[in-house]
């Protein structure tokens, strides 16, 4: 299944883009699902995919509703439920599903359950098309499942589970009662649906579709993204410029606002460092699905994630070189901090918290350089750790 991940700047009109591609894709003869929790953006998708004469049913896309707040209430009455006997103990008066109000963050957690069900699904379709929330959120949604996973296995680690039988006597040695079956059960649930998004969302032939009317912010926020796809090693797809004025406009006005954006479309294509932008000049192109010119999906990534390699310069520098590309970064904007077997790693908004390679734990920090949208991270074997030569 090829993955297409749209966003954008807020007010770029993204999820229009999406919807586009996504119906551009199924008049091309692909069985695509566009998965959206815009209610507007599925009704116009929904109206411009009306069949007309001589239409199949290969020319409309599937539309997925994303529904937050349904998914909230179904998570916490499951929670509620299995709490119950802890509930009963403390005399609380459980919620009824009409008084639950989603909280924030809800929308992100629907989002990934509905993708974690597509990674499963034996009836996937060839193209999923998944309008996502505007930068930087985006950013931020597609590392959540590599986060959170992160935290159930420090949480709760499967591993220390204790035997059923041990249990109460566990309990007794210990004081206090241990954690119930169902809290690792549910955990071991989570964490599978955490993998199979996160398996989704690194799978080679997914990507990330930036669109955005060419501006100085424009520029800046793309600039903070790329770098942000980047730290979390999500592929890069072509990305669409939109809004675009037309460059012989009699009037003077026009014509200087069409000029700049051709500037800034430049810069555009310099800080995503791939193919030239896919323009669309349609005055509409915001609003309407079904005359947006939208391109149709390429079969792969245009600018795959580069991998994290490392260099061996022992036999020059004594030292080991942890190659990290981080297009776009700014030294000020860097933090490192190695904490045990894992380096916690900012770039501005950006966070990743990622284990060292096995190499590299047994050795330590010898220093750090940013250069050319590279990071290098420079690691000294430790002689007390590392395997004495013969």
């Amino acid at each position: 299944m090829r993955t297409l991940l749209v966003t954008g700047p807020g007010g770029s009109g993204h999820p229009a883009v999406a919807a586009a591609t996504a119906l551009r894709a199924a008049r091309d003869g692909r069985r695509t699902l566009l998965l959206t929790p815009d209610r507007e953006t599925a009704a116009a998708l929904a109206d411009a995919a009306a069949p007309g004469p001589g239409d199949g049913p290969a020319a409309r896309p599937t539309v997925r509703l994303l529904d937050p707040a349904a998914h909230f209430r179904t998570e916490f009455l499951d929670l509620q439920r299995r709490c119950a006997p802890a509930l009963d103990l403390f005399g609380a008066a459980p919620l009824a599903a009409e008084e639950l109000t989603e909280l924030p963050g809800a929308p992100a957690f629907a989002l990934l359950a509905a993708l974690a069900g597509l990674a499963r699904a034996e009836d996937a379709p060839e193209l999923l098309v998944v309008d996502l929330p505007p930068l930087p959120d985006a950013v931020a949604l597609l590392a959540l499942p590599a986060q959170l996973r992160r935290y159930l296995r420090r949480l709760l680690p499967a591993e220390r589970q204790a035997a059923r039988a041990l249990r109460p006597v566990l309990g007794k040695l210990a004081g206090v009662p241990l954690p119930a079956a169902w809290l690792y059960e549910t955990a071991a649930r989570r964490d599978a649906d955490l993998a199979a998004a996160e398996e989704l969302l690194a799978a080679p032939d997914t990507s990330v579709r930036l669109v955005a009317e060419p501006s100085p912010d424009t520029v800046r926020a793309l600039r903070g993204a790329r770098t942000g796809l980047a730290l979390h090693q999500l592929a890069l797809d072509t990305a669409v410029a939109v809004k675009l004025l037309p460059t012989a406009s009699p009037d003077p006005w026009l014509a200087a606002l069409a000029a700049g954006q051709q500037a800034a479309l430049k810069d555009v294509a310099g800080v995503l460092d791939g193919p030239p932008p896919h323009e669309l000049a349609h005055p509409g192109a915001a609003d309407d699905p079904a005359t947006l010119p939208a391109p149709p999906p390429d079969p792969a990534p245009a600018a795959p994630a580069e991998e994290w390699t490392i260099e061996d310069h022992r036999a020059d520098d004594g030292v080991l070189v942890w190659r990290i590309p981080l297009p776009g970064a700014a030294k000020t904007d860097l933090g490192l901090v190695r904490r045990g077997g894992e380096l916690v790693l900012s770039v501005g908004p950006f966070r990743r918290i990622v284990p060292l390679p096995a190499v590299l734990r047994r050795c330590t920090v010898a220093g750090a350089g940013l250069a050319d949208g590279v990071l290098r991270l420079r690691f000294t074997p430790d002689p007390a750790a590392w395997p004495r030569e013969r």
